[in-house]
């Protein structure tokens, strides 16, 4: 069974309303990626096409999903929390164990059925807590053709080569952004701004400042670290 990493991204835009008036949205999307870098830059490269204008990704935050049921007939995402049932031998009762899934479904009565189709098989006993229809628009997990490198996450390599992967995050996560445009992100309690509506050098700066507010040292500590190694 593939592992996921799933972020919610809330994107914010000017919406245009069917009676042509413009109005500010936030809409959250769910995203399978390795690390929050990844998320941003995955949630920018999906929405751009369908987002005229600036838009700015107003926050990133994880979230906890042992499954998700798709349904292309469905046109929502119901979350619905469920209790896997066991046997606690020592006590001689029964242990319950949560876990939040989501289903893709018209309706509430439909999610539950999504969900039992879902959940055939399974040798656990189960009983649905809860359903809740979310506000997520869409899903975006990985397809099995995707280049996901590295295999492993991040936090099983070396130090060396974790700093070198996620300055290579960055910058190429700069770098999906076209010329003309303006992002903004919010993870972690801190907003960095990417700007390349001033010229061909992108401006990043952050409210707390940091060794990446310009994107040209990200570049240079990658191509640095990249020739060191070539030529060990």
């Amino acid at each position: 069974m593939a592992m996921h990493n799933w972020f919610e991204c809330k994107v914010s835009f000017e919406k245009i309303l069917e009676n042509g008036m413009q109005k500010k949205v936030t809409e959250p999307y769910l995203v399978d990626a390795l690390s929050f870098t990844e998320a941003e830059a995955r949630i920018i490269e999906e929405v751009r096409p369908f987002i005229s204008g600036e838009f700015t990704v107003a926050d990133v935050t994880r979230k906890r999903y042992s499954e998700i049921f798709f349904n292309e007939n469905g046109d929502r995402f119901y979350k619905i929390k469920v209790y896997f049932i066991t046997l606690d031998e020592k006590v001689g009762a029964e242990k319950k164990t949560a876990a939040n899934m989501l289903a893709q479904a018209s309706s509430l009565k439909e999610a539950i059925a999504v969900l039992e189709e879902g959940m055939k098989g399974t040798l656990a006993d189960y009983t649905i807590a809860s359903v809740s229809e979310t506000q997520i628009m869409d899903i975006f997990p990985f397809e099995a053709n995707e280049d996901k490198e590295p295999d492993i996450s991040h936090k099983e390599m070396s130090p060396s080569k974790r700093s070198t992967f996620l300055k290579k995050e960055v910058k190429k996560f700069v770098d999906s952004i076209p010329k003309g445009e303006k992002i903004t992100i919010s993870a972690g309690g801190l907003s960095t701004t990417i700007d390349k509506t001033q010229g061909s050098t992108p401006i990043i700066t952050s409210e707390k400042g940091g060794k990446y507010d310009d994107v040209r040292r990200v570049e240079e500590d990658v191509s640095t670290k990249e020739d060191t190694e070539a030529s060990i």
